[in-house]
């Protein structure tokens, strides 16, 4: 699993001899252009890379999600390569600094700020179900129709948002791709604080009590954890969740009884498209912190037993394996029977598993893993596989069919218990979490593929199950690789009882904009009445929980006037 097209930069380049004045553009072509120019996996063709900052494409390289491959170029390689890919020299982009005028004037005491309307980390509950009640949503499905913007907050230096927003007690915290952390007003979008993390910062951020008030709790693409004081940023802890060099954290921490559940993935299949890098070592795993100190109270990897040798690739490079399996997702906690879900995602070399592409129970105590309920079985994958050369591609490759959104407990009526899991084969399971997860229910919604099915999650409202369907597609057009604006997308609610469709919504389409892609890969939010997702091609719509009709549509893709210092308090 890896990110949405678009919100992650891939870009390979391989071993090039250094140069006093290297060329951009040769270093592109000889060791790049073979994955962007071909469609392979989820690298973005040139022309979309044309679309970020030449600072954004070095700081990718130099300390984002290609600082791997970014460590094997020197530093004039990387710069003209960033300058080349860019189409624009480096400082073209204005200082990444929050001018002054944007920063609140006044700064008012918090009080009871999880009891107001909120969004707390991730999927809003311990059960992830990404559903809010009216009252605590603060709005009705009769509001929806006449939202309007209020604000719009400029990320400094940062050619995309990156991760999704919190609100509590009128604030409202967001991580971003600049390494920062920032704290606004969630009425008017000044800034009160910004903290400066090791790397990108892509999870929620989760709020709770402590002993200096209240915390703020969050992870970065270093599988750095973080804890800071929610009024002042001021930092707390820090603690690294893994000492692999690839390892990363995606899934938001889930923060319940004093605790911090931290979930691990890695970049390592990317860095398996060199033939001669040594594929795969890394394990998915699961953490247990003290939220007060961020000690490691336990660790449980996925993969039971650490990666061995097995054989040579063709280029005499040693392979290695069990490997992957990470967690791309915030962990599901069921805190009345002290058990945590987590849902894993593929194999990255020969001989996967048997707990990759899988929802795993562990208990919450030990972190002893209860049973592990593998959904695809085989699905050894890297980015060698879509790749040129294929050298590190293991022989039996696989769907790549990871989960990447979190399990969803859900508590029907009489006692029932189910878990809802949404894949990116594009198929929602329910399972049965009381035996061992049997599989009660499977439906599909999509296609699926690498790039397709259910991305980042589902959300439920305890009568159906509301999937979003990435399915990006692309083909080579007269211009390169490009996007298909008319595949993908698309919306479904499943019933939680039999696992039929209730309905489907189709992608609106993406009309005469280019280049453009309707894939929903976003994960979707529910109120009663009200589902909301976000698309590829720029909008953000409300559909009606009944039938699927858009109640609502917001085109994001235009200019905005970035928050200054807003006068007004008022939410609405």
């Amino acid at each position: 699993m890896f990110s949405r097209p678009g919100l992650a930069l891939l870009f390979f380049c391989l071993e090039a001899n250094a140069a006093s004045a290297p060329d951009g553009g040769a270093l592109y072509r000889k060791y790049c252009a073979g994955c962007h120019d071909s469609g392979a996996g989820r690298a973005p063709a040139t022309a979309a890379l044309k679309s970020f900052s030449p600072e954004h494409i070095l700081l990718a390289l130099e300390s984002g999600p290609m600082m791997i491959m970014g460590q094997r170029r020197t530093d004039p390689e990387r710069r003209a390569i960033a300058e080349f890919v860019a189409a624009k020299p480096l400082g073209h982009e204005p200082a990444a600094a929050i001018p002054q005028t944007a920063y609140c004037k006044d700064d008012p005491a918090w009080t009871a700020p999880l009891t107001a309307p909120r969004w707390n980390g991730w999927g809003v509950d311990a059960s992830n179900r990404r559903f809010q009640s009216t009252a605590q949503a603060g709005i009705a499905a009769s509001d929806v129709p006449r939202l309007r913007l209020k604000w719009a907050f400029g990320f400094p230096g940062d050619i995309q948002a990156y991760a999704q927003p919190a609100v509590a007690g009128a604030r409202l915290f967001v991580g971003s791709a600049g390494h920062r952390v920032y704290s606004l007003d969630a009425a008017t979008g000044c800034t009160y604080w910004m903290f400066q993390a090791e790397a990108p910062v892509r999870t929620a951020i989760s709020l709770g009590p402590s002993a200096s008030g209240y915390a703020v709790y969050f992870a970065d693409i270093h599988a750095n954890v973080y804890a800071a004081e929610a009024s002042t940023g001021k930092l707390l802890w820090k603690t690294r969740a893994d000492e692999h060099s690839e390892a990363r954290i995606t899934g938001a921490p889930a923060l319940a009884g004093g605790r911090l559940f931290v979930p691990v993935a890695s970049s390592e299949e990317v860095s398996a498209a060199d033939p001669l890098y040594e594929c795969c070592r890394f394990r998915g795993s699961v953490l247990a912190l003290n939220a007060a100190t961020g000690n490691i109270i336990w660790k449980t990897y996925t993969i039971p037993d650490p990666a061995r040798p097995t054989i040579k690739n063709k280029s005499g490079t040693q392979l290695w394996g069990p490997s992957g399996a990470g967690v791309w997702s915030t962990p599901t906690l069921d805190l009345q029977r002290h058990i945590l879900y987590a849902a894993t995602g593929n194999a990255y070399s020969a001989a996967p598993a048997a707990t990759t592409d899988a929802i795993l129970a562990l208990d919450i105590e030990s972190g002893k893993i209860l049973w592990a309920r593998q959904l695809t079985a085989g699905d050894a994958y890297n980015l060698a596989c879509p790749s040129p050369d294929k050298t590190n591609c293991p022989d039996a490759s696989g769907p790549d069919s990871d989960f990447g959104s979190s399990p969803i407990l859900i508590e029907l009526p009489h006692g029932k218990r189910m878990l809802v899991a949404g894949q990116k084969s594009a198929v929602v399971y329910a399972l049965d979490p009381d035996r061992a997860g049997e599989v009660l229910w499977q439906t599909r919604v999509g296609r699926g593929g690498t790039l397709g099915g259910i991305q980042w999650g589902p959300a439920t409202d305890n009568e159906n199950v509301y999937a979003a369907v990435s399915d990006i597609s692309r083909r080579v057009g007269p211009a390169g690789l490009e996007l298909i604006p008319d595949a993908g997308g698309g919306i479904s609610a499943v019933r939680l009882t039999t696992g039929e469709i209730v309905w489907r919504a189709p992608p609106p389409g993406c009309g005469e904009r280019r280049p453009c892609s309707p894939a929903q890969s976003a994960a979707v939010t529910v109120i009663p009445g009200v589902v909301f997702s976000g698309s590829s091609d720029g909008h953000l719509r409300a559909y009606a929980t009944q039938d699927g009709k858009i109640v609502w549509d917001f085109d994001a893709v235009r200019d905005f006037q970035a928050v200054k210092r807003p006068r007004s308090r008022r939410l609405i």
